[in-house]
């Protein structure tokens, strides 16, 4: 069963009530888990993201709790950037010069390729320019 990746704007979606995809995200993710789920791959960019601007949102309770459900579930695989993603995501980032790409971006879209994931959680248009299909 193909993994799909789960970005940081589908995340902070699930979580933040007054984000604007909130509704939509919170639905998807109840079908999701009800179907059966395929397994979830994110990484520790995504992580830090999610948690940071959910933080700096006055929602630390919820920042902690989510960082925590993630980081112990069996449903979510978090894959740990290391040297040789960053640079290969630093140098996705530096071919793009055209794009708006944050280098989150560029090391999850190298991940998905590694990984032959083609399908993202997100509403990150980005996804959909780097020629992965957007769900929901």
């Amino acid at each position: 069963m193909t993994s799909l990746f789960l970005d940081a704007s589908y995340l902070i979606a699930v979580e933040n009530a007054d984000d604007q995809h909130h509704k939509t995200a919170s639905r998807h993710w109840r079908d999701l888990l009800k179907s059966s789920p395929r397994p979830l791959v994110t990484s520790s960019y995504v992580l830090v993201e999610v948690v940071t601007l959910l933080n700096n949102r006055r929602l630390h309770s919820k920042t902690v709790e989510l960082g925590n459900n993630l980081l112990s579930s069996r449903l979510f695989n978090i894959v740990h950037v290391d040297e040789e993603m960053f640079y290969e995501g630093w140098n996705y980032f530096q071919k793009y010069k055209d794009k708006t790409y944050s280098l989150t971006d560029c090391v999850s879209f190298v991940l998905m390729k590694k990984l032959g994931i083609t399908e993202a959680l997100t509403f990150d248009k980005h996804f959909v320019q780097a020629s992965f299909k957007r769900l929901p």
